[in-house]
């Protein structure tokens, strides 16, 4: 074939991953990026001496990356590094704290006083989440639906046992294990890595405790995880691929059944063959098309993930008490969550996370310091519009987190950046601030999500959280050999061999 165009609006992970599968298969790609630096939610901040992550801080299927690697035929540009242990989650009883092993025997000596027969219990829960996984990873999370015939037939395929997981929460499926609240808040922390909470995640992702627990654990990044990013942009740019900053994306010129050219802010038309739209696929549809099924009154009414509201701070001493990846949970946790997509969570009274940047990443921090990212989950801007007390909100997680770990961080404090959901909104283009896209109930799963194909262009695709197989660092890779495999199908590809990189 002759090597087509395409282009990729948007280099977050699955832009990027996109942009590398289509350059293994001949395509000429370039991308186009609305910020100063590549990486989409996985950016990088530099101030007063530290650096941050802004995005992820740990992912799990680390097998993703290696497929993808194996589909370019090149060695992964960064160094994976596994979590042992996982994280911590405190509690606000003073003492009461949980290291989360993926070991078994390690992690039922931490609940074998609140939850006795532990390990018996998690190994039944983590046989049927394995069976789920199993059944189900290949069949339907990996493959691409062209109709809903094609979708209800895969569904059909799925042993009937695992039907009842459809019409439950997470929450209920790991209460049918366990009867500690310790253990059932815990064990569903890893809805939250979606988006949304454990009342409101269908149950068929607990599967998701398996790649946490056994398959596959947690992994970060020799150097953090915007390493990642430099990484990919590496090899693009070293096999001629060209990234334009600072142009985002607000038109289209039709050609018929084609996108003839997309427009940016300034005017300029960038022209290509195909083009890939790592921008929200359910945003660009709206704002961008036009489309009156993702108007914001049709948008508003979808369930969207939860809003971040994150601090990154620089500590002029260091924390040994905490750990690097911490939770601190408290006795409200159901009351919380289930506040997120009301007028009514009390900000005071959140749960929030913390990573301690510079234990792993030295470079992260000055010597002597500490680089601290905190995350919090909050209303989106449908529910909590007005942010200018995020100062307030922002002092009142440090206080918290001064008080239970005994630290006097308010007085440490050498840098800080807050972004608040509209701070999210407004550098990434999230509707309404949402953190990860769309969230994942069964309307918005498979055939029902936003396709990865356009309904009307025919060289118009979309790769990232709010198409399919869904959100994360592991599902954007997905993502990109999903769509990958649609323009594959459609205008052909020669494999050409990549150079490796700087």
């Amino acid at each position: 074939m002759n090597a087509e165009k395409a282009i990729v609006v948007g280099s977050g992970i699955a832009g990027l991953s996109t942009a590398l599968r289509l350059v293994r298969r001949g395509y000429e790609v370039e991308i186009l990026e609305k910020n100063s630096i590549p990486g989409g939610r996985m950016s990088l901040i530099e101030k007063d001496g530290f650096k941050f992550d802004t995005g992820p801080t740990f992912f799990s299927m680390s097998y993703e990356f290696k497929e993808l690697a194996k589909d370019l035929d090149i060695e992964l540009p960064f160094d994976l590094l596994e979590l042992d242990p996982l994280y911590t989650v405190w509690y606000d009883q003073p003492g009461k704290r949980y290291t989360i092993y993926k070991d078994l025997e390690k992690l039922a000596k931490e609940f074998e006083e609140v939850e006795p027969g532990f390990k018996e219990k998690m190994k039944a829960y983590l046989e049927s989440t394995a069976k789920l996984y199993n059944d189900t990873e290949s069949l339907i999370i990996k493959k691409n639906f062209n109709s809903f015939t094609d979708y209800a037939t895969t569904l059909m395929k799925v042993p009937m046992g695992h039907l009842p997981k459809l019409f439950r929460t997470f929450w209920k499926e790991v209460s049918r294990y366990f009867d500690s609240n310790d253990v059932r808040e815990i064990v569903s922390l890893v809805s939250f890595f979606l988006g949304g909470t454990p009342f409101d995640t269908p149950s068929v992702f607990t599967m998701l405790s398996y790649t946490e627990f056994v398959y596959d654990g947690y992994y970060n990044v020799n150097g953090g995880m915007y390493r990642i990013v430099e990484g990919f942009v590496e090899i693009l740019e070293a096999n001629g691929v060209k990234i334009h900053y600072n142009t985002d994306i607000t038109s289209v010129e039709r050609n018929g059944r084609d996108i003839k050219t997309v427009i940016d802010s300034k005017g300029k038309k960038w022209t290509a063959g195909v083009f890939v739209i790592n921008a929200d696929a359910a945003l660009f549809r709206g704002e961008v098309l036009g489309r009156r099924k993702f108007s914001e009154e049709k948008l508003d009414k979808k369930r969207w993930t939860m809003a971040p509201f994150s601090m990154y701070l620089g500590i002029n001493k260091k924390l040994p008490e905490l750990k690097m990846h911490n939770y601190f949970l408290r006795g409200n946790f159901k009351e919380y969550a289930n506040s997120i997509y009301t007028s009514q969570a009390s900000l005071e009274q959140a749960y929030y996370y913390v990573n301690v940047v510079s234990r792993l990443n030295t470079d992260a921090a000055p010597e002597g310091n500490e680089s601290l990212y905190i995350l919090c989950p909050v209303p989106d801007l449908r529910f909590k519009p007005d942010w200018s007390d995020k100062e307030e909100i922002a002092d009142s997680i440090i206080d918290d987190l001064s008080r239970r770990t005994g630290y006097d961080l308010k007085n440490s404090i050498v840098s800080k950046t807050i972004l608040s959901p509209v701070d999210w909104k407004d550098s990434f283009n999230l509707y309404r601030g949402s953190g990860l896209g769309l969230g994942h109930n069964m309307m918005q799963m498979g055939w029902f999500r936003p396709s990865n194909r356009d309904e009307k262009y025919e060289n118009l695709f979309y790769a990232g959280s709010s198409t399919v197989p869904g959100t994360g660092v592991p599902m954007a890779i997905i993502s990109s050999k999903l769509v990958s495999e649609r323009i594959e199908k459609r205008y052909g590809s020669v494999l050409k061999d990549l150079h490796p990189g700087k």
